[in-house]
């Protein structure tokens, strides 16, 4: 029995990482696909005009534009974007990172068509729904601003560059030469051609993080380890024994506790949860900042159950631990801030 249960676990685990990998290596794909295919068309000069308002107080390229609009349709595919854009040379390092931060608002917005407005706005009610979208809509926004910012003050206008952004990115896929095809199914052809090679490094990277991050959590009662660490942290606070930090800290209600450690590891769950305590327990904005320290401690969860595989295998361990940094510590400042602010509205 032990070791059909485990065997129908192990199929368990491979078939969901299998159904991972291949959905987001299919969305990564078309990202770098429609990349190749925007060069060789020149929909880049084409879009210009709607991005310039993005990468030109940013001092970005019209091409990380083309990625950020992309983004607001499919994160996963904006993403690829950029990915070939930096492996390409149109984009540096820093470029790089200016862009995924700008990229933050635009991947809120999809989100909000496919999780906050259809689930996440029905359970809460929809003054809790729009104040608690809203407060993350801000929290974006901020993040994106910071990116706009960001971009002004450390990357040099395109006009004034004269060095080529990424002398030392992979050569193929690189830019094109001037010539349009003379038909779109040339240029299709041309863009998978360019494609293919972005595929052979990302795809096993995805598999073999994916495989090792969904055994770690099988095997890892995650919510045991949250629950055992608020002793440490009350001792680390300087609080008496027996003490929740939440509580303690952010004068929340005792209730906020379970609600955090849920909502840290499923926000639908977390919503569903806090949903019938509002007007009982808690107020609407005690109900929307308890989800957002929730937001708070799911970071690490997240990081490691979604950003280190995702971005590893978009970027490589090098630059996607840059990538992991930057967007967590913008989250937490943003987040922290926007948490500030309710709770002494």
């Amino acid at each position: 029995m032990t070791y059909a249960v485990a065997g129908a676990l192990d199929l368990g685990l491979l078939a969901d990482v299998g159904i991972r990998v291949v959905r987001i290596s299919v969305l990564v794909a078309i990202g770098v696909f429609l990349a190749n295919l925007a060069v060789e068309l020149g929909a880049v000069e084409r879009v210009a005009g709607l991005s310039r308002h993005l990468t030109g107080p940013a001092n970005l390229p019209d091409e990380a534009g083309t990625a950020i609009l992309t983004t607001a349709a499919s994160t996963t595919a904006g993403y690829g974007m950029l990915a070939d854009f930096r492996e390409s040379g149109y984009l540096s390092d820093r470029q790089t990172l200016v862009a995924v931060t700008i990229n933050t608002f635009f991947g809120f917005v999809q989100h909000i068509f496919t999780f906050y407005a259809p689930v996440l706005i029905p359970i809460l009610g929809l003054e809790v729904g729009l104040l608690y979208v809203g407060s993350r809509a801000l929290v974006a926004l901020g993040i994106t601003l910071a990116g706009l910012v960001g971009g002004a003050l450390l990357l040099s206008s395109p006009a004034d560059r004269t060095d080529t952004p990424n002398p030392d990115a992979a050569t193929d896929g690189g830019p094109l030469n001037d010539d349009s095809p003379d038909s779109l199914v040339a240029a299709a052809r041309a863009a998978w051609v360019s494609t293919r090679p972005k595929l052979r490094r990302i795809v096993p990277r995805l598999a073999v993080v994916y495989a090792l991050v969904a055994v770690a959590v099988a095997t890892t009662d995650l919510q045991a380890l949250a629950a055992a660490a608020n002793e440490p942290l009350a001792a680390l606070l300087g609080l008496p024994p027996g003490t929740d930090p939440v509580e303690a800290l952010l004068g929340l209600p005792s209730a906020a506790v379970p609600v955090v450690l849920v909502f840290a590891f499923d926000t639908t769950a977390g919503a569903a949860t806090v949903a019938p305590l509002v007007g009982e327990t808690f107020t609407p904005l005690t109900a929307v900042a308890t989800m957002l320290v929730g937001g708070l401690v799911s970071l690490g969860v997240s990081t490691f159950k979604r950003s280190i595989p995702f971005q590893y295998g978009v970027w490589g361990p090098s630059f996607g631990s840059k990538v992991i940094v930057l967007n967590t510590s913008l989250k937490i400042v943003f987040i922290g801030a926007t948490l500030a602010v309710l709770l002494w509205v």
